[in-house]
């Protein structure tokens, strides 16, 4: 693990830092610290910025409330920038911006970027706002039943390919599996993040019973 003094501040005594949502990997913000910041950071496990503008050290959240709770800060291979993975309370932007990042300059007409929140948002407008003829439109419109029924139907499918032994079926059908379960997550108001909280739960769980068994 790096020692502070080995990371490489500019002739200010600043070091960008890039704050990423550990549970979107979104990026949040671009700031500075410089050392008295960063090791402020470290010890109370929150973000604490250098503001150029002010020449002052802040506190992220200190007056906002939307404090960010720093998962792990990762240096770059030349050491002169960081990462900053975090947990945020509450939105990274005083504009009220889930991010600082959000006006959009260029966008491919041939490339599209996906992840399962841009899936889930589809998800609810399909909900909100039927489209004539979507597939989804109709599951919301057949309810509950319609939609366990087809859950049901896409494990058994998961269930004979994974047996088959057949991956590239097997991963066909659990995309057809993790579809539907997103549907049912909808109609359920289930959040994408109340799923990672209960996986990060047991991840928590199981480090320590890994940690028991060392210790006996």
């Amino acid at each position: 693990m790096l020692n502070i003094n080995e990371l490489k501040f500019d002739e200010k005594g600043l070091i960008p830092a890039i704050v990423v949502d550990a549970d979107t990997m979104k990026v949040l913000t671009l700031a500075y610290m410089n050392k008295e910041s960063l090791e402020i950071s470290i010890e109370k496990g929150l973000t604490c910025f250098y503001s150029r503008s002010r020449q002052e050290l802040w506190l992220k959240g200190e007056t906002s409330g939307n404090y960010q709770h720093i998962v792990s800060i990762t240096a770059d291979c030349d050491k002169d920038a960081l990462t900053v993975l975090v947990k945020k309370d509450g939105p990274a932007c005083h504009t009220g911006e889930d991010s600082c990042f959000f006006n959009s300059v260029y966008e491919s007409d041939d490339i599209s970027a996906f992840s399962l929140d841009s899936l889930m948002e589809m998800l609810r407008g399909r909900k909100t706002e039927k489209k004539e003829g979507s597939y989804t439109t109709y599951l919301f419109e057949k309810g509950i039943d319609k939609i366990l029924k087809k859950v049901g139907e896409e494990s058994t499918e998961v269930i004979i390919a994974g047996k088959a032994d057949d991956k590239k079926e097997t991963i066909y059908e659990i995309a057809d599996l993790t579809y539907h379960i997103m549907v049912l997550m909808v109609e359920m108001g289930i959040s994408v993040d109340d799923i990672k909280k209960e996986l990060a739960s047991r991840h928590v769980i199981d480090k320590k019973v890994k940690q028991e068994k060392m210790t006996k």
